[in-house]
């Protein structure tokens, strides 16, 4: 059952009043309006209720007031009665409703029926003669109008309605910045579990740039691949060997060396760098690596050359000793590490976001991040899918 906006409903209105001009605004600026061709249409900005407020209920119910206006001139009132000259009115009204709701009842060609009806007992016309302007007739028809509203429309799983949700970073959400600088100290965690980010020093902090009024545009945090990172307030909350993580971002550029969204290093396995999660050096692939404490573990690389560098969405898993990662809706890259165990987890050392150290050197993401999601398991097929739909249907990727 197809779903409509306001704007779709006063477009159709007014495509469906073919006799005279026709004005979506109040009543105030038509009558400033003294070039009008009528007979005409106004219809003025209406108030909508929810009658009901539940996930599966997206009804709404709007409540329009319609002017419908002719002229009704000296030479007019010699041939033709008031009374008549309404009736005529109004007949164009009616038919004018009619049509309207045909249009919505069939469903435009080609297109999903969208169910809509008039509330029992909401049909009310009222006829009004301008005291200032005795040349205008009008017609007032009020209707409460019941349609399938886009509002209330079951649409997402939301990440924290899928247990052990440790980590939910938006950019969206939560961020404190500087308004002038657009500089960020701290990135707030959405899922109840306290695991914040944040960076003190100034010189090191991203960039906060929020929705700027295109379609895809996305508020982001927006990182320079020299020295901004973020850091968690407290340690790494992954607990045991498995683990989900999804982030949404985009590379500005491929360097020589690897770039990471997330990144865990701490002094087991000799100092290695134990997970990370972000683009491949060289390639543009999108990457995933984990090691036990023994090092033991490896790396799983995506199919797609340079893909990092378009907006996209990442999904890394563990379970037991399989790594699993995914490239936007595309097939997993699967690898099996039989000597990979880590039942003690992630836990020695805070985590970072946008870097991770790689002895001498660092790896710094260079482009934007838009959210971090992170789960303390494995989630099953099905919830995977149930994260991505959310995450794609929020910054419209694929």
């Amino acid at each position: 059952m197809a779903i409509v906006r306001l704007t779709d409903i006063v477009g159709v209105m007014k495509d469906k009043w073919t006799y005279g001009d026709k004005f979506f605004g109040y009543t105030e600026e038509f009558n400033d309006n003294h070039n009008t061709q009528y007979p005409s249409l106004l219809i003025t900005p209406p108030n909508s209720e929810y009658p009901e407020v539940s996930p599966k209920n997206g009804w709404e119910d709007y409540a329009f007031e319609i002017y419908f206006s002719d002229l009704y001139n000296r030479t007019d009132q010699q041939n033709e009665s008031l009374e008549q000259r309404w009736d005529n009115l109004q007949d164009l009204a009616n038919e004018w409703l009619d049509i309207f709701l045909k249009y919505y009842q069939r469903g435009a060609t080609g297109q999903e029926t969208t169910i809509s009806y008039l509330t029992d007992g909401s049909l009310t016309i009222e006829r009004k003669k301008e005291v200032a302007n005795d040349q205008l007739l009008q017609i007032k028809m009020n209707f409460s109008w019941r349609i399938f509203s886009k509002c209330f429309t079951p649409v997402s799983t939301y990440p924290n309605q899928i247990s052990d949700l440790v980590v939910w970073l938006r950019a969206d959400s939560n961020v404190t910045f500087s308004i002038p600088t657009k500089k960020v100290s701290a990135w707030g965690d959405g899922s109840g579990s306290g695991n914040n980010v944040s960076r003190s020093l100034s010189t090191g902090q991203p960039l906060r740039y929020s929705y700027g009024g295109g379609a895809l545009d996305k508020t982001r945090l927006e990182f320079d691949g020299t020295t901004d990172y973020l850091t968690s307030d407290s340690n790494c909350p992954l607990t045991g060997n498995d683990l989900t993580m999804f982030y949404v971002g985009k590379a500005n550029t491929v360097t020589a060396d690897v770039q990471r969204v997330v990144g865990y290093r701490d002094s087991a396995g000799g100092g290695s760098d134990r997970l990370n999660f972000g683009i491949d050096n060289s390639t543009g692939r999108v990457y995933f690596k984990a090691k036990d404490d023994t090092n033991n573990g490896g790396e799983v690389t995506s199919a797609f050359l340079d893909r990092g560098l378009v907006n996209h969405i990442a999904c890394a898993r563990i379970k037991d000793t399989d790594f699993s990662l995914q490239y936007n809706n595309n097939t997993e890259v699967t690898a099996n590490y039989a000597s990979y165990s880590n039942s003690d987890g992630f836990t020695l050392a805070p985590f970072t976001i946008g870097y991770i150290e790689l002895g001498a050197v660092g790896a710094y993401w260079t482009g934007d991040i838009q959210e971090v999601i992170i789960y303390n398991r494995a989630l099953s097929d099905a919830e995977i899918a149930d994260v991505r739909g959310y995450l794609n249907k929020k910054y419209r990727i694929y």
